[in-house]
């Protein structure tokens, strides 16, 4: 056979045949479940109509302008903003914190790594349910607040309180997770460097500061992705705790799109709304590699 060139490329030669022969399950794999749902979903954020009823319909860039214009849709983008910023930067840096204590050796090591990653196997779902009964109004919490001689806090009922409620479960299930991420990178950093540090005169801060974080580079940029990913498709603490109240003021985009397309059965709606989050997931990682990336 006869090699049919493009450029450089020899496309039907042994070893290509070869690559593409094993690709191919996994290229089937991706196109099946991730490039075929974001292009239909894609599609459907211009169309209007239910399934139940006659069918979808070709609107154009209606859903996008009802989208822009509505005021909630503002308000919760507000939320999912604030949300994501107040979770992504405690999740980072207090597990950095933890794994640069943890990296050094002393007793019960094992057991408060354990102890520290155990919330992130933890079914939110269940979480949620706990978390909801220690901050309600006779709950736990308030209970310990009184004991104390303090006035007790409506936290899942105000639109000051309900917010940090569930900032500090997400903060709180990530933990574990990113400090893990963290210690394996730290464990990679060559212990000569600190050696060397410390004949030089450094102290425990310049070391951190000029030997950790550059050697932790490439796993910063790896705990801040994954964390704001994590944060943006936020959506059982919301189900299980709030519901997105009060008034709105703990309902995030994803809650958002579950409620437009399951609740309201705007499924056009729905799809412009999580087109907008994809663009938003997007831009935020571009960013997030931008600054952090080895790479500029």
């Amino acid at each position: 056979m006869v090699p049919i060139k493009f450029g450089r490329f020899n496309w039907l030669d042994n070893d290509s045949i070869a690559a593409w022969t094993f690709l191919a399950p996994a290229l089937l794999f991706l196109g099946t479940f991730l490039i075929w749902p974001i292009a239909y979903l894609f599609y459907l954020s211009f169309t209007s109509g239910s399934f139940t009823q006659s069918g979808v319909r070709w609107i154009g860039l209606n859903n996008y302008w009802r989208l822009v214009t509505n005021p909630d849709f503002w308000q919760i983008l507000q939320n999912t903003l604030y949300f994501t910023t107040a979770t992504v930067i405690p999740s980072l840096v207090i597990p950095l914190g933890l794994a640069v204590l943890l990296n050094r050796s002393f007793a019960w090591r094992g057991a408060l790594r354990t102890a520290y990653f155990i919330p992130s196997i933890t079914s939110l779902v269940a979480v949620g349910l706990g978390w909801r009964w220690l901050f309600q109004t006779e709950g736990p919490v308030n209970s310990a607040l009184s004991a104390i001689g303090l006035n007790q806090i409506p936290w899942l009922s105000s639109t000051v309180w309900a917010m940090p409620v569930i900032i500090l479960l997400s903060v709180w299930k990530q933990l574990g997770f990113n400090m893990v991420v963290f210690l394996a990178g730290l464990q990679a950093i060559p212990v000569n460097r600190y050696e060397a540090a410390e004949l030089d005169g450094a102290n425990a801060w310049q070391q951190f500061l000029y030997i950790t974080l550059p050697g932790l580079r490439p796993t910063l940029v790896f705990a801040t992705v994954t964390t704001a990913i994590f944060t943006l498709r936020s959506f059982e603490q919301v189900y299980v705790i709030t519901g997105g109240g009060p008034l709105n003021s703990t309902n995030l985009l994803v809650y958002y799109i579950y409620e437009q397309a399951f609740s309201q059965f705007d499924f056009g709606y729905a799809a412009a709304a999580a087109t907008f989050l994809m663009a938003l997931a997007l831009v935020l990682v571009y960013l997030q590699l931008k600054v952090w990336g080895e790479d500029s």
